[in-house]
């Protein structure tokens, strides 16, 4: 795996943790317990913080990245992703905030400052505009994403086999 310092910071990764030698983990970043960063993905802390919480996977050519301090972004946008959360393939999510227990859909992109309330379902491809909040509890689709629907019983049940999976994938991949 491609661990990086980037000037004072080194990425902080929790030992029952899982980063594929093919990922990029730099700068000021945390990785919590359980979590997994698969193959192809880029994690870059070099202008702001991330953390990833407890349990949460980061699935295959995802991009995570930050927004500097600047006239434009007044102290600039960390990316702040909970626990039990889901980012699927090839996502991009920049500078925002994903609450506990969230399914991000392959290929969707979450801009700066938007926050996406625990609970919710962001659909494949969706597009996440700057500064918007998504509730909990509710499909998200579209670009721009727009609410659909509240979640079914099976959906939220999903998003906890889906985090639960991706503990015991890692596990075997780590065997």
């Amino acid at each position: 795996m491609a661990i990086r310092k980037f000037e004072q910071y080194t990425p902080e990764i929790a030992e029952s943790a899982f980063v594929d030698e093919s990922a990029v983990v730099t700068g000021n970043v945390v990785i919590g317990a359980d979590s997994s960063v698969w193959p192809m993905c880029s994690v870059r802390g070099d202008i702001q913080s991330i953390r990833i919480g407890e349990r949460t996977n980061i699935q295959d050519g995802s991009i995570l990245h930050v927004t500097h301090d600047s006239e434009f972004a007044p102290g600039g946008n960390a990316l702040f992703i909970g626990n039990d959360v889901t980012v699927g393939h090839n996502a991009v999510v920049h500078a925002c905030t994903v609450e506990d227990m969230c399914l991000i859909g392959m290929g969707s992109v979450l801009l700066d400052g938007a926050v996406v309330k625990s609970g919710a379902i962001i659909g494949a491809g969706s597009l996440v505009p700057p500064g918007k909040e998504l509730a909990g509890g509710y499909l998200w689709l579209g670009s721009p994403v727009k609410r659909v629907r509240e979640l079914t019983e099976n959906e939220k049940a999903f998003l906890v086999y889906s985090a639960a999976h991706y503990v015991d994938l890692k596990n075997r991949h780590k065997a």
